[in-house]
């Protein structure tokens, strides 16, 4: 297949988030080159995805005298004598006992790279924000009053000068470009801007958001061959079909000529509240599988808790299964108890490398852990083929679980059962795995045609 023209079409993005990876690495497993673009900031971007903001600051790779690499926790600056901690989740500075800043780290966060830093004032408010890139550099700071309200955040060119100021009060933006100052209304005419002035308004463009990306396709000229642009929902949809949405399916929209919907629930509520089949179609992501299912008896469970579902009940009915139960942090006693049996092996504070190896390792994932969720661990387990259980009590990610391995923690031996058959039946664990994939509405690459 050849490829597209990069100019084609304009993927746009309000946030790099999980739903909009997937949507560019669905078009880059598709052999498309397309152009990504993400409004709101953030300094640990891919090389290949531009942001509109951090595109006005300058060249920060090519400089000299800087890291060339993310800054580490303790490589932040500050006076003397104030003291840096760190663990595996956040940073802290403190004077003494006062502390007097907050590191966030970007992720994976293991690795302690330092993305946003929080200055406090002296009753422990955050005053301003320090935002660092890959690089090394602080490339932008947000401004707070002193009911911790964001006022205004700066932006700098590698050198420390400031380039771009919105103002968080008023919504303008004040770009600094070529000795002329230019003032915005908003992030609309803003990201207009950017697209008429590199020539974009031409290409086709691709969102998955109805704030500014939306409203940034609705206030651009009509392409030649018409209405063109199309929306990519992949969000829940609720009880009403949101206004801005309705104005696609009328027709009143300005470029933007259908619908496609990425996640099946949202797709059955729109059918539901009488959105027209015409103008919208579903279709999942082109996943990049890790690795096949070979049907090991090795189960994966993923814990941030002691409270994992039925534990003691699994390992007992299952004594043919191997279980991993990882967490990055300690673990109690009363998890640790679990021990007694021979199918079980604990990693309380587990490397990173070791988790990874467990997910190359093993083909069961048993989402039944309390509370949140570590490492996205579910999404991970998708991508790496793990046949993927969970209890509805405790379930993470209902969007990679199918329907028939998704049982109540009462019914825990109809969830034993299922993966006795699964072990000793190659033809129904190869069928699970398919079932799986299509519930998640795994997609091929002949299905991204546009």
């Amino acid at each position: 297949m050849e490829k597209a023209n990069r100019n084609d079409i304009v993927l746009l993005f309000d946030y790099f988030n999980i739903g909009s990876q997937d949507l560019l690495a669905s078009f880059q497993n598709a052999n498309y080159q397309v152009r990504a673009i993400v409004i709101n900031d953030d300094g640990f971007l891919p090389d290949s995805v531009e942001n509109v903001f951090e595109h006005y600051l300058g060249d920060f790779k090519g400089m000299k005298n800087g890291a060339g690499k993310p800054l580490y926790f303790n490589q932040l600056q500050v006076p003397e004598f104030w003291q840096i901690s760190g663990n595996n989740t956040s940073g802290s500075v403190h004077d003494k006992s006062k502390e007097r800043a907050r590191i966030f780290y970007a992720e994976p966060k293991n690795k302690r790279f330092i993305k946003v830093v929080d200055w406090l004032d002296e009753e422990g408010k955050v005053r301003c924000s320090d935002h660092y890139n890959k690089y090394g550099y602080c490339y932008a700071r947000t401004i707070f009053n002193k009911k911790s309200k964001k006022v205004s955040k700066s932006y700098f060119y590698p050198e420390g000068k400031e380039i771009i100021v919105e103002n968080f009060v008023t919504g303008d933006i004040v770009l600094n470009l070529e000795n002329q100052t230019r003032i915005f209304k908003g992030r609309t005419e803003f990201v207009r801007f950017f697209f008429l002035s590199n020539g974009l308004e031409k290409c086709r463009i691709f969102f998955n958001s109805l704030s500014v990306p939306f409203f940034v396709s609705n206030s651009l000229p009509v392409q030649a061959g018409g209405r063109q642009d199309i929306l990519f929902w992949q969000e829940k949809t609720k009880d009403e079909i949101p206004g801005n949405m309705l104005l696609i399916f009328d027709g009143k929209a300005n470029r933007c000529e259908k619908i496609i919907v990425q996640n099946h629930p949202s797709y059955e509520r729109l059918l539901q509240l009488n959105a027209p089949e015409t103008a919208m179609d579903e279709l999942g992501y082109i996943y990049s599988f890790k690795k096949k299912n070979m049907g090991r008896p090795s189960a994966l469970i993923c814990t941030n808790t002691e409270n994992v579902e039925k534990l003691k009940e699994l390992l007992e009915e299952l004594p043919e299964v191997k279980f991993h139960v990882a967490a990055l942090t300690e673990m109690s006693a009363k998890l640790l108890s679990h021990e007694k049996y021979e199918n079980v092996i604990m990693y309380p504070n587990i490397k990173m490398s070791t988790l990874e190896n467990l997910f190359w390792e093993c083909d069961f994932y048993l989402d039944i852990n309390h509370e949140g969720e570590i490492v996205s661990a579910t999404r991970k387990a998708f991508i790496y083929n793990l046949l993927i259980f969970a209890f509805k009590e405790t379930s993470h990610g209902m969007a990679y679980t199918a329907v028939e391995n998704t049982f109540s923690s009462q019914d825990y031996k109809k969830l034993v059962n299922r993966i006795k058959s699964l072990l000793k039946d190659e033809k129904m664990r190869m069928n699970g795995i398919c079932s799986q994939q299509s519930f998640a509405l795994t997609a091929a690459p002949e299905d991204y045609k546009f």
